[in-house]
């Protein structure tokens, strides 16, 4: 019985370049190169240890989000309405806190407006059997409006010392709290996706659906429960601004959207499902912020920081779906 040789490896610096995984390494490859253009054009300020705090510090909230966003692109669907969610639970947040003066009170209101967000995305999607950027881009809209009706345009302050410490101004053995819950939603986020049954779900429903349906997974299930944690940790970006502003207003988290999406895709989570990295969400919100910090130290106003974060999704998704088609 003759057996066929294994071609020979292709040792050439062509060969060497093909096998590596770049599309997998280019949120690292993106963060070293933005990490030393800045710091070689804004030496004086960039480096300064209260700024690399303040880059970690500002991301928290989009870290956080982008956990939840991980498991929807995850399983193939998207979240339009994590910006607007912000808005609502900081301030139903807020709201409760004032009236009740009690900080936990506030804080699992607010989360529990994000959960019905949540469950009732997950609703039209797996009962009405809706697509995901249809629902979400109108239930993005009412939260919108609801964010706005709720205190008449009016900003909400928050003044409670042990909420603003917890969720935003404190800090804990000299390290700030804001950094902490990034921390903690890394590790969660992580230990769901790669070492729970439920993130092998996500997975599998986002490679082919049917197929997960076939082998004994409760489709609907994972999907109404994805929606509920996007849900949930949009408002938990919420109370974050919270403690960290000192306050809500209608417009926290609108332009959210787009940095957390460029975060997470390019952050290596397919666009199309099936594939998703935490660590490399966290890594693409950090690469966010980073850019953020330099574009404003670099005397760039906000149309032009849009205009950068716009042109990262582009070249993101389109590394996704060429991706994609290659396997």
């Amino acid at each position: 019985m003759t057996t066929l040789a294994a071609p020979p490896r292709d040792n050439t610096v062509a060969g060497v370049m093909r096998r590596v995984p770049w599309r997998a390494s280019v949120v690292y490859i993106g963060f070293v190169l933005v990490f030393a253009f800045f710091s070689i054009t804004q030496t004086e300020y960039f480096l300064t240890s209260t700024n690399l705090t303040n880059i970690v510090v500002q991301a928290a909230p989009i870290t956080v989000m982008a956990i939840g966003a991980v498991l929807v692109l995850g399983i193939g669907a998207i979240d339009l309405s994590i910006g607007s969610t912000v808005a609502l639970a900081a301030l139903s947040t807020a709201v409760v806190l004032e009236t009740t003066g009690s900080w936990w009170i506030a804080a699992v209101a607010g989360l529990v407006v994000g959960a019905a967000v949540g469950a009732t995305n997950g609703f039209f999607i797996t009962v009405m059997r809706l697509p995901s950027f249809l629902v979400t881009l109108a239930s993005m809209g009412l939260i919108a409006g609801l964010a706005r009706q709720l205190t008449d345009l009016q900003s909400v302050p928050v003044l409670d010392s042990t909420f603003v410490w917890l969720f935003g101004g404190g800090s804990l053995l000299g390290v700030p709290i804001l950094i902490w819950w990034t921390v903690a939603a890394a590790l969660v986020g992580w230990h769901v996706l790669r070492q729970r049954r439920f993130g092998a779900h996500v997975l599998a429903v986002g490679n082919n659906p049917r197929a997960a349906q076939v082998s004994g997974i409760l489709v609907n299930r994972v999907k109404m429960a994805v929606f509920i944690v996007s849900g949930m940790t949009a408002a938990l970006a919420g109370i974050l601004y919270d403690g960290r502003l000192g306050g809500a207003r209608y417009t926290l988290g609108e332009a959210d959207l787009m940095t957390v999406l460029a975060a997470v895709i390019v952050g290596g989570t397919a666009l199309t499902g099936g594939k998703a990295s935490i660590v490399g969400a966290v890594a693409g919100s950090l690469l966010m912020s980073m850019i953020n910090n330099g574009l404003i130290l670099s005397g760039l106003n906000v149309s032009q920081q849009m205009i950068v974060r716009g042109a990262i999704i582009l070249i993101a998704v389109s590394l996704s779906l060429r991706g994609k088609k290659s396997q």
